[in-house]
């Protein structure tokens, strides 16, 4: 079974490659280049296809897999708002994800980029490079005992929780389907007006939908405390950014630490460095000393990615032995 792998990077060689080494008869071609309208049709000859969060599994792009007789699309990844699941139901594709992989990674990410910000570790950083050991405005505050708002409480959400909690913290949560391991411990579930209201750090862990795309923006932001904390490691589009940068000009909004953004698609997993940022909403983002990026590197652990490729493995066997996991198939 040949699987064209679309945006591999050298780690995903790696993995994906020494989990088909135990497999049976399943081979993985890898090529730089993003899934796109343009590039599809050099997984031409293969039974399906690999592909991460921000390749492009559109209508148009499903049409021609079809074409080439592809019926299946692995998703090496959680999310799979990029993927146009009516166009694959109607073209008979099967779309299979990786439902969970390490939620800790995630979450400790998060946690990680909560008390840099907090503590302003990069910017106390780039001081002592430069010989500067100066503590003036680097002041930061505790977090025990302060009031935690964590959107989404999933498998990742759960974790972050169960940290916090950790760390003396009170946690409030807000969920269409509460956690009930999470209410059994103690954990308060409130309205996402009320959460905003209470919390010194709002924390995402929600999937990207419709009803959450711009969930913070320029109304919640004005719902939170003054001074304030942002965090999002789930999904860039849950945040207006505009409205984000407004907050933060008019400094009602203390900090933010975001290893995704709605336009990341252009953006991440390449490298930029000897360019200009093509975004002009992003670099505004970036010159905020109070504002904390990472290009999406919540998942990458070696524990996450062996089970990503584990998982994705799995997934395209059951695929050719018609005993699909169905956890995993992503309906429309």
């Amino acid at each position: 079974m040949r699987i064209a792998v679309f945006s591999s990077q050298p780690y995903d060689r790696r993995f994906l490659d020494n989990a088909a080494s135990d497999a049976n008869a399943v081979e993985f071609v890898h090529f730089e280049a993003g899934l796109t309208r343009d590039s599809v049709v050099i997984s031409q000859g293969c039974d399906a296809i690999c592909c991460f969060v921000n390749d492009q599994v559109d209508r148009e792009v499903l049409s021609a897999l079809a074409g080439l007789g592809i019926r299946l699309v692995l998703l090496r990844c959680a999310g799979f708002n990029n993927v146009d699941l009516q166009a694959a139901a109607e073209f008979d594709i099967v779309v299979m994800r990786v439902p969970e992989y390490s939620p800790h990674a995630v979450a400790e990410h998060t946690v990680a980029l909560t008390l840099c910000l907090i503590r302003q570790i990069h910017r106390a950083w780039s001081r002592v490079r430069e010989g500067d050991f100066r503590l003036s405005g680097l002041l930061g505050f505790d977090i025990h005992e302060k009031t935690v708002g964590v959107i989404g409480t999933g498998r990742i959400g759960t974790c972050v929780v169960n940290i916090f909690r950790g760390f003396g913290c009170r946690v409030l949560a807000c969920d269409k389907y509460p956690n009930p391991e999470l209410v059994d411990a103690g954990v308060e579930y409130v309205e996402m007006p009320e959460l905003l209201k209470q919390s010194r750090i709002v924390t995402l862990h929600c999937p990207l939908t419709i009803e959450t795309t711009h969930l913070i923006n320029r109304h919640t932001i004005s719902l939170m405390q003054p001074g304030g904390i942002i965090v999002n490691t789930s999904r860039g589009g849950l945040i207006d950014t505009r409205s984000l940068i407004h907050g933060l000009k008019t400094q009602h909004v203390r900090g933010v630490a975001l290893d995704v953004y709605e336009e990341e698609a252009s953006l991440f997993f390449t490298d930029h460095s000897e360019q200009a940022i093509p975004d002009d909403v992003f670099a505004r983002l970036l010159t905020f000393p109070n504002v904390l990026i990472t290009g999406h590197q919540g998942f990458f652990t070696s524990e996450a990615l062996t089970r990503i490729a584990e998982t994705t493995v799995a997934n395209a066997q059951s695929f050719r032995d018609g005993n699909w996991v169905a956890a995993n198939v992503v309906r429309a």
